[in-house]
Order: structure tokens, then sequence, then C-alpha cells
């Protein structure tokens, strides 16, 4: 494989990028955003609360200027969309009702609701319902299972809230709320785990040119790291630390990753990445706090394990059980039709290898990132790869096939 790559717009960026332009006091410009039906989901869900966005502008209506959207807000196959405007809308005087597709439906959604219902607002699920009871007031929340999400809702949140709102982390989840939140001008402090705003009245417009996707990045690095003589260069992807340690991880079992042209954008670093492969991948041992770190990342990587000399143990990762399909199971069927050994347990993989993969019909089972996954799984296979209902790339990376056409 030998070519360039620029990776679609950062999807958990994107979000944000639109949900605070939405309350920003002026029009935010963002540039390079995700076309991923995920960020539609977060488009169309804000025009209906009466924000325009067209091409990347966004007219913001100030902190206190959405409208009740008269119909239930459809947020499609995404649970940053339905968690982040669920903290959002549960400060406004008016109630929304948040829906999604039969996936989103089946996620745990008690994990927003219980943190602000402390906080004082309207909230329940299901189906989800906030809103209607401005008058917040602050906690200090620790999430009883590490999430990005989560941790957002309760900041944004907190940008409405009577006194201080800190979330404290027993794990670093990615910090794109709170880096975007102090470019804007709001008050936030961090501290270690702990990560504290303060009661807002005015957040500036944003101009930002979104970073490429590291999570989408991350299935070229794992197959420049596989397929032999390979030279990828993927250019302007973000390297937020909360979101690299997969890169790492890379780096520590064999694969050359190298970094160029190193830059910031609105305060999230962003560089130029060159991929070459090693001769021998080394074993795997991710445990908790790491799986919790690059946990869109573990599937491709249960990629690698199947190439590693020994047994490889990914543990830590219940959470891909209730992701948009449980992709402990999906990655299972998948790599075992291909001739992998491996074995799913209640929280991640064991993986004996190295193991010869012969190309097989597989099941993304409607989940974009156990599509891509297995066509990286593919890429190193003797024969052809069939992916049942690849359209899935859709929802984060709609030119996936596109790109590695062009690469092959």
């Amino acid at each position: 494989m030998q070519g360039t790559v620029k990776v679609p717009g950062d999807k958990s960026i994107s979000h944000r990028a639109l949900i605070l332009g939405a309350i920003a006091s002026g029009e935010s410009t963002v540039r390079g955003i995700s076309a991923g039906a995920d960020v539609l989901s977060t488009a169309s869900c804000l025009r209906a609360l009466g924000v325009e966005i067209e091409e990347g502008n966004v007219q913001g209506h100030g902190m206190r200027g959405l409208r009740a959207a008269g119909r239930p807000l459809d947020c499609g196959n995404s649970g940053t969309t339905m968690r982040l405007l669920a903290g959002l809308l549960s400060a406004q005087d008016f109630e929304s009702e948040l829906i999604g597709d039969e996936s989103l439906s089946r996620r745990p959604m008690d994990r927003v609701v219980q943190p602000l219902r402390e906080m004082g607002a309207r909230a329940e699920w299901p189906p989800l319902r906030v809103g209607g009871d401005k008058h917040l007031h602050g906690i200090e929340y620790a999430p009883p299972v590490p999430s990005a999400q989560v941790k957002s809702a309760v900041l944004l949140a907190g940008l409405y809230a009577e006194g201080g709102t800190a979330v404290v982390e027993s794990v670093r989840t990615r910090d794109h709320t709170e880096v975007m939140l102090g470019a804007m001008g709001a008050h936030v402090a961090v501290d270690g785990m702990r990560v504290a705003v303060e009661c807002t009245e005015r957040l500036q417009p944003l101009h930002l040119h979104v970073p490429g996707d590291f999570s989408a990045a991350a299935f070229w690095m794992m197959a420049g790291g596989l397929v032999p003589r390979s030279d990828l260069r993927l250019l302007g992807v973000g390297v937020n630390p909360t979101r690299t340690a997969f890169a790492d991880l890379l780096a520590s079992i064999g694969v050359r990753i190298d970094r160029a042209n190193a830059r910031f954008e609105a305060r999230e670093p962003v560089a130029d990445l060159r991929i070459r492969p090693t001769s021998e991948i080394r074993r795997v041992h991710v445990e908790h706090d790491q799986a919790a770190q690059m946990i869109d990342e573990l599937p491709v990587l249960a990629v690698a394990a199947t190439q590693a000399l020994g047994t490889s143990v990914i543990s830590g990762a219940a959470e891909l059980r209730v992701k948009e399909s449980d992709r402990l199971y999906a990655m299972e069927e998948g790599l075992r039709a291909m001739g992998a050994d491996i074995t799913a347990s209640e929280d991640g993989w064991v993986i004996n290898g190295p193991r010869y993969l012969e190309g097989a019909r597989v099941d993304s089972a409607g989940d974009h990132r156990v599509a891509m996954a297995l066509a990286v799984a593919g890429m190193i296979a003797d024969g052809t790869t069939e992916i049942e209902g690849a359209e899935c790339v859709d929802i984060s990376y709609p030119g996936f096939f596109d790109d590695l056409e062009s690469l092959s």
C-alpha cells in the first residue's frame, strides 16, 4: 500500500463545533467538518432547534436562543448527538425528546440521565426527554464508566448551572469539549483528572479547520503496519494526547509511525503521519485504563493481534458490547471465519497468533468500525473477503473504500 490519505474531519470535534457554535454569540466558521451520517444527525437536530447551518457556517443564537423543535429530535445512529444534546437541552425552558434508530435506542442513556437529574434537570429515559426547567445547580460528578460523551453532557449543562460544575474521571477521556470551550472564552479549569466549568453568559464564535479524525486514521495505521512494503502518509491528523494511546501502542509492538508538520487548530494539535510496516508484530496486552483510552480502535487492534507471535489479551473493554453492535462478538465471528484463533471474553478477547488469514464472507453487524476493521483483515488475507452491510462505513467515513482503492 503506497500513497497519501486525507482522512475525514474528526467526528468528535465536528459534533462539538456544531453544538457549541449553535450557542455562541455570532457566526462560527467550521471547515473540513465530517460528512459522516452521525455528524449530519447533529446538524439536522440543531436545525430543528432553529439554528442556521450552511457549508460550515453556524449562526450562533447565544446561550438562550434555541427554540423548541416541536417534534422529536432524530439522532439517527449517533450516541454523541443524543448524549451531548441531552446535556445542552436539559438547561432549556422547553422539553425536548431525543430518539434514534434501533441500535441507538438500545444503548444505555441512564448514564447521562442520572447526573442531569442530580443537577436538578428534568430528565427521563426511555424515551429520552430532557428540559422544561432551566434552574440547574452545579455538581461534582464521578462517572462510574469512563465516557467523554457523559463528561461533555455534564459540562454543557454546567454552562447554565448555578455554581461550579466538575467531572472527576478515573480514566482520562478525550478532552475536545473542554479544549473547545476554552478557545471560545468559557472559564474551564483542568486539574489532573478533574475538569470544571462555571456558569457562562457568552461564548465567542469559533473559527476552526477540523483536524483529520484519529479514529479513522487508525485503520490506515494498522493497514500500513501489517501490509508488507507499505508506505502511507496521513495528512492533517488530530493528535490530541487524549486520543493517541493507540498510536503509542502500535509503536510499542513494532509499527513505524513518524510525525511531521506539527501545528495547532483552535488549540487542537495536528500533524502529518508516515506509517511503515514492521517485519514482526509483537503480542498485545491491553487492560482497563488503556482500553478506555482507545475504545474505538480496539476492533482493528484485534486484527493486528492475529498476526502477533504468542497470545494477546485485550481486556477491560466491556463497553464494546454496547456500541453500535456488540463489537466483541462481531469481531470474534468475523475473524474466526477468516481463520483466526480468537475467543471473546466478557470484556475483551484472547487471540493466539500468528495465524494465516483467508478471505471469507463476513458480517459488519451494521457497525462502521467493525466493517473497516474487517476490511483491514481482508487486506492481509489470502483471497477475496466480502463484507456484508459494508455501506455502514458512511456513518463515519463515507469515502473509506474509495481511499482503499486508491492505495492498492
